[in-house]
């Protein structure tokens, strides 16, 4: 969960930065960084959502079966 918390916190660096170099530039450059960097980072944390899932019911049903 620390590793989750960290990532989180460092993807709101990166948009917070990126947002205040597009107010002072206007380069449409960094809305697009942004942009890419909300994708990977909700495909990411999507991914680990699903593994957590996998490995919390995973693991219940095969200690059922045992």
């Amino acid at each position: 969960m620390l590793i989750l918390r960290l990532f989180i916190v460092i993807v709101l660096l990166l948009l917070v930065v990126s947002g205040v170099v597009y107010l002072f530039t206007r380069d449409s450059r960094y809305l697009r960084f942004s942009w890419q960097v909300i994708r990977f980072s909700a495909l990411l944390l999507a991914m680990f959502g699903l593994l957590y899932l996998l490995e919390r019911y995973a693991l219940v049903a095969w200690r059922v079966l045992i």
